[in-house]
């Protein structure tokens, strides 16, 4: 869909992701960054759904292109929005895909068909080196797609006064554009960082970042994210 095919396309951007209060949250200090499953799981070669790259179901070249823009592109951007965040005292949220029990009998029936699983402990569970929490930082482990419906996300959110959400992490067209989605409909402002996510295929991540922009979320990029958090972290001052 493009933009002169999407009629209530003005409409939504001067509702939800235009609106005033999305930069009223920032400087009431009530957003936070959200860094979605980027553990050994699912985002490191030779682990995970990746352990036998001939069987994890993703062709070759879309593993060449996930691969490259996590190192090159995703995880570099990732942690300038984390050290943006921590500077100036906002808060760092990581989700992550983690059964409560070693053997998974408590995953989702999703997870469960598609044989994903990381138990407590594992080297599957752990997040990537260069961007893992730091202590202190707000953990939720999950066993399906969606943040919002399957954990206690919401509940932690409102208790610390969270009312906007930029989002990171994998994959965008799966978790990420869940997570967006759900908080949206929440009552959350979401801002999606789209060189902070990607995908399998270059294709994948257009088409969801198209969808969601403007409908769902703001689109920014680290650059412009990073720009707006310090601009306004100095304006409280």
């Amino acid at each position: 869909m493009t933009d002169e095919l999407d009629p209530l396309r003005d409409s939504y951007r001067r509702s939800i992701t235009e609106g005033p209060q999305v930069l009223d949250r920032l400087h009431a200090h009530s957003t936070a960054l959200l860094v979605i499953d980027v553990q050994y799981l699912d985002a490191a070669p030779g682990h995970g759904v990746f352990a036998d790259a001939a069987f994890s179901g993703v062709p070759p070249k879309a593993q060449e292109y996930y691969f490259d823009t996590l190192r090159e592109t995703v995880l570099p951007n990732i942690r300038r929005l984390q050290d943006a965040f921590r500077r100036n005292r906002l808060e760092v949220i990581h989700t992550r895909i983690m059964s409560l029990t070693p053997d998974g009998r408590d995953r989702s029936s999703g997870h469960k068909r598609l044989g994903l699983h990381a138990a407590p402990g594992s080297k599957d569970a752990e997040f990537l080196p260069e961007v893992a929490p730091e202590p202190g930082e707000i953990v939720i482990s999950k066993t399906a797609s969606g943040v919002f419906t399957s954990t206690n996300m919401e509940y932690v959110l409102r208790n610390l006064g969270i009312r906007a959400l930029y989002v990171t992490g994998v994959y965008t067209n799966e978790c990420v554009s869940t997570a967006v989605r759900d908080g949206s409909d929440l009552g959350f402002h979401m801002t999606l960082v789209q060189d902070a996510c990607t995908t399998v295929t270059p294709e994948l991540q257009a088409a969801t970042v198209r969808v969601l922009r403007d409908r769902y979320a703001r689109v920014l990029r680290t650059k412009a994210a990073v720009a707006e958090i310090e601009r306004l972290a100095r304006d409280r001052r």
